[in-house]
């Protein structure tokens, strides 16, 4: 494998087909002690996820508005 003039490579497609590389697939390149690691770049976290459990096990939302509105 070759860097391009353009400092593009190709990644062959038995790999991009075995870790999921698809086009339009962000990735990034981490610098390891022994070189470049390329890696699918982590998806953004869901807006659900930052706030899934906040009101901890068995809470009524209901009463959680109620009670952050002040009534």
């Amino acid at each position: 494998m070759r860097i391009s003039e353009r400092g593009q490579i190709t990644i062959p497609k038995p790999l991009r087909d075995r870790f999921g590389m698809n086009h339009n697939v962000e990735i990034e390149l981490v610098p390891t002690e022994g070189g470049l690691l390329i890696r699918k770049r982590a998806a953004a976290e869901h807006p659900v996820d930052r706030v899934y459990g906040v009101l901890g096990s068995g809470g009524n939302t209901d009463e959680y508005l109620e009670e952050i509105r002040g009534r």
